[in-house]
């Protein structure tokens, strides 16, 4: 698309003619866009349809999206959204990541380590409660404990009263906030998954990319009271599945969009947090590419982590391109000038039309502690599962003897249940992996802030980072669950008193690592509350019928089944199961295309012509994974997994010319587990809804 064409598109999304033209929006399920729906395809977004979707929709805590497909608790999401339950279960002897596993009985389901699912049960706008705790007056740091505060006693009362996780979550970066309680399932177990080289077929060199023939799917069951889940609500399975032009829908849990940010804000991530965030990216690929080629178990360990890096880098890599285009630049700065035009001219908008000033000084201060911040506060100095687990008991050590609202956001009460099942998680820890991170990224703090700088020399004691790294790791007991439960529930006492190595690192540079916490949530609180001003301005303005940046909690997207122009060539909407053996066949079968050998074995019994993959307009970013498309008659048609190459702009923008969510066809997976994976009993689930 040219420059110019963006540009006009991105001005008529700003000027209001959305509505007729686009399928733009990640929509918030207590506003959801029900006028834009019907204006433009006649369909009418009726509450029982939307709570039926809702309740259907699942959230994976592990980052991902979901849905019950069954009665009887059946949760189908992506086979990468599945990868960190899949490497888990897994073992050198029994590689489910790489080989895929089936139970044909609810006695074979394996039970996942430290999955959390959770399913949206009410929204609640808590905006002026939150607002009201901060006065005029107050300084940035007063103001960032004044909202914590309330917050964490919304959330407490919510959990005492409805037994639901309970999480305030802020919206319009600071506009709004809403209570999302959520019913919360942690005894998951694994149904089915594919061969990882069936369900990323293609790998890298494929990913982001279409036409694209992947069966990305992985199947589980939540249960409760150890039993299955009987589900009140899922999605009926169409065995047809989308079709050409056909309108449909996503309900899922984008993870973070910067849409509504400011041009200043959008320089800094552009100029600096991007390139640093790459070039931390590209780095740890490297190391652990080169350790994965060593040995057949290096490569087992490293999987799962090496696949996200993959996937990030590749992703921030598109945003970062779309952040050198010039003509979407010049929209943001347009937009962003003509709303200063009308602020500036209404007295009562006067707080927002200063409002883009404070966010440029405030961005600027971010900039100055962000190297620090980056490195002991956001662990990049620190890759190491084993630190993660000393920080978070060091830490809880000091937040918890406090008052519930006192407390740091991540140790609040309503949120510790889900702490403690990561903290005491029997997940396998290896010790050479653990040693390999913990060594890079003690190199990478020496080389960021210089072999000479007191905390570079706290940490390595006067050794270097690999010989300190084994033995911080090796010399740690914290790979016991024990030892964590004696350090934790002995709190304050039981830390200070343990000699475990990285216990000690943990607390060495705890103090470091808030101070450059609370200077840079200052900062963000000035920030926020240009940002709500913002808002209101243009609530004042625009009307409220907005949505607001993605937070990876529930939203609805529509849009309709289209292919797209590139190149010059026309991309059809859809492909067929037939279509992977003819790519691998002209890929010559090298990985990344080579098929399981099941696959090759059963390819006369598939039928060629079903569809597998197919490509729409919905609004999705990284988050969407996993998330159900659904029809009008919310039966489920297709799973997304994917964007192409053009929708990695749509962090910052939308755009429907050739941006396109990918998606896994309802029909393509039945036709595979019919005729590839003989599993009947699983196919019979899914197309009558409940287990025989």
């Amino acid at each position: 698309m040219s420059s110019k064409t963006f540009l006009a598109a991105s001005l008529a999304v700003f000027c209001g003619t959305v509505a007729l033209r686009s399928d733009e929006g990640m929509w918030l399920y207590n506003d959801p866009p029900r006028e834009r729906v019907c204006a433009k395809y006649g369909f009418e977004l009726t509450d029982a349809w939307l709570e039926h979707l809702q309740k259907s929709s699942v959230r994976f805590n592990s980052g991902g999206s979901g849905s019950f497909v069954s009665e009887d608790g059946l949760v189908l999401s992506n086979h990468h959204v599945g990868a960190d339950a899949l490497q888990k279960v897994s073992s050198a002897q029994k590689n489910y990541l790489r080989d895929g596993f089936y139970a044909r009985s609810q006695a074979e389901e394996i039970p996942c380590v430290d999955l959390e699912l959770n399913v949206l049960q009410s929204i609640v706008d808590v905006t002026a409660r939150v607002n009201a705790a901060v006065t005029e007056g107050m300084s940035p740091d007063d103001a960032v404990k004044a909202r914590r505060r309330v917050m964490a006693v919304i959330e407490k009362e919510s959990l005492d009263a409805t037994g639901l996780r309970s999480d305030v979550v802020t919206l319009y970066q600071g506009g709004a906030y809403h209570l999302y309680r959520f019913k919360k399932y942690t005894d998951v177990r694994l149904v089915f998954a594919p061969e990882q080289q069936v369900a990323f077929f293609g790998g890298d060199p494929d990913n982001f990319e279409y036409p694209r023939y992947d069966l990305d799917i992985c199947l589980f069951r939540a249960y409760e009271n150890g039993k299955p889940v009987k589900a009140p609500h899922f999605l009926k399975w169409s065995q047809k599945g989308a079709a050409e032009g056909e309108l449909t829908f996503v309900s899922g849990h984008p993870g973070r969009t910067e849409r509504l940010l400011t041009v200043a804000e959008l320089e800094y991530l552009r100029d600096r947090q991007y390139p640093i965030a790459l070039a931390y990216l590209k780095r740890r690929e490297v190391l652990l590419r080169s350790w994965s080629e060593r040995s057949a178990e290096n490569a087992r360990r490293a999987k799962d982590e090496l696949f996200g890096i993959q996937n990030s880098r590749k992703a921030r890599d598109g945003g970062h391109a779309g952040l050198y285009d010039p003509a979407l630049m010049e929209s943001k700065r347009q937009q962003e000038k003509a709303l200063r035009v009308k602020f500036a001219a209404n007295p009562a908008f006067s707080a927002a039309a200063g409002a883009y000033d404070r966010i440029r000084e405030a961005q600027m201060k971010i900039a100055r502690d962000e190297r620090l911040h980056r490195l002991l506060e956001l662990g990049h100095a620190f890759q190491s599962e084993l630190f993660d687990i000393a920080h978070i008991l060091v830490r809880a050590a000091d937040e918890y003897p406090k008052a519930d609202g006192e407390r740091l956001r991540e140790f609040a009460e309503a949120g510790r249940a889900s702490m403690e099942l990561g903290l005491f998680s029997d997940k396998p820890i290896h010790d050479d992996l653990e040693i390999l991170n913990l060594s890079d990224s003690l190199t990478y703090l020496s080389e960021q802030l210089g072999a000479e700088n007191p905390i570079v020399q706290k940490v390595l004691a006067g050794k270097s980072p690999r010989i300190r790294a084994a033995e911080l790791i090796q010399g740690s007991r914290l790979r016991s669950v024990d030892e964590r439960r004696r350090l934790y529930q002995g709190g304050a006492a039981a830390v200070a008193a343990s000699n475990d190595p990285l216990i000690l690192v943990a607390k060495s540079v705890d103090a470091e690592a808030r101070e450059v916490r609370q200077r840079i949530e200052a900062q963000a609180e000035i920030k926020k509350q240009a940002h709500a001003a913002i808002a209101a301005a243009r609530f004042a303005l625009e009307g409220k019928g907005q949505y607001p940046d993605a937070t990876f909690t529930l939203r609805l997207s529509y849009g309709v089944v289209k292919g797209y122009t590139s190149g010059g060539k026309a991309v059809p909407a859809t492909t067929s199961l037939g279509g992977i053996f003819e790519r691998s066949a002209e890929m010559e079968g090298r990985p990344p295309f080579d098929l399981p050998e099941r696959w090759l074995k059963k390819r006369r019994s598939i039928n060629a012509a079903v569809p597998f993959n197919f490509v729409s307009t919905h609004d999705i970013i990284g988050g969407n994974s996993g998330s159900p498309v659904v029809n009008r008659d919310g039966e489920f048609v297709g799973i997304i997994f994917d964007g192409n190459i053009e929708s990695l702009v749509l962090g910052f923008a939308y755009e429907e010319t050739q941006a396109r969510a990918l998606s896994v066809h309802s029909a393509g997976i039945l036709e595979a587990l019919r005729s590839v994976y003989a599993a009947k009993p699983l196919v019979d689930e899914l197309v009558t809804g409940r287990r025989k």
